[in-house]
């Protein structure tokens, strides 16, 4: 592995550090993204439950408030549960917008390293066809250098579709996650309300 980041030149640096951010992107998201950790799926009918025998108590209310980003959500609308339908919907969705937020976290440096990586290969085999030139002078021909050169093009190029697709992958792939969670907390927070003002039965 060493002598190939050698025979890529210094341009590599870059894309190195861009791949082992790109990795620890991923691995968080993987691990932060999980449906059990954003919204646990038998969440709202535990709460739901809770608040028919005890009501929205500041016990419930405060435990649902250091649990999940939907039971963040969900505390926020049982907070105002004796408001109006309304103000209920209106805090649980300033609360979804923050959550949605910090679920989106880390993503757009994902995105940018997936349509960053083709241009740092690029410029790496710039500097690649610069070090082929430079093997012809007046003094003569340099095989050594134009087969460095050679190296440096070819392998920044290859680097940087390496890093960029697995990246672009996962960047997609991590968008539609956050997209559907948001959606499914959504309409878990829309029955919450609807349940609390009587419009639906648990």
């Amino acid at each position: 592995m060493w002598e190939i980041i050698q025979a890529a030149g210094w341009p590599i640096w870059p894309l190195i550090f861009a791949s082992v951010i790109a990795l620890a992107i991923i691995g968080e998201r993987a691990w932060s993204l999980r449906d059990s950790v954003v919204a646990p799926p038998n969440l709202l009918a535990q709460v739901v439950q809770e608040m028919q025998q005890s009501g929205a108590s500041a016990q419930l209310i405060t435990r649902l408030n250091q649990g999940s980003p939907l039971a963040r959500i969900l505390a926020s609308g049982l907070r105002n549960a004796r408001s109006s339908r309304e103000v209920m919907k209106e805090s649980i969705e300033e609360t979804g917008r923050g959550i949605a937020h910090d679920l989106d976290r880390f993503l757009t440096t994902l995105g940018t390293i997936a349509s960053m990586s083709p241009l740092l290969g690029l410029f790496g085999t710039t500097v690649g066809m610069i070090e082929m030139f430079s093997a012809h002078t007046p003094a003569g021909f340099n095989p050594v250098q134009l087969s460095y050169g050679i190296s440096v093009a070819l392998y920044n190029t290859a680097f940087g579709l390496v890093v960029a697709i697995p990246s672009m992958i996962f960047y997609r792939h991590y968008r539609a996650k956050v997209n559907a969670l948001v959606i499914s907390m959504e309409q878990q927070a829309v029955r919450l309300v609807d349940i609390v003002h009587g419009a639906r039965a648990s």
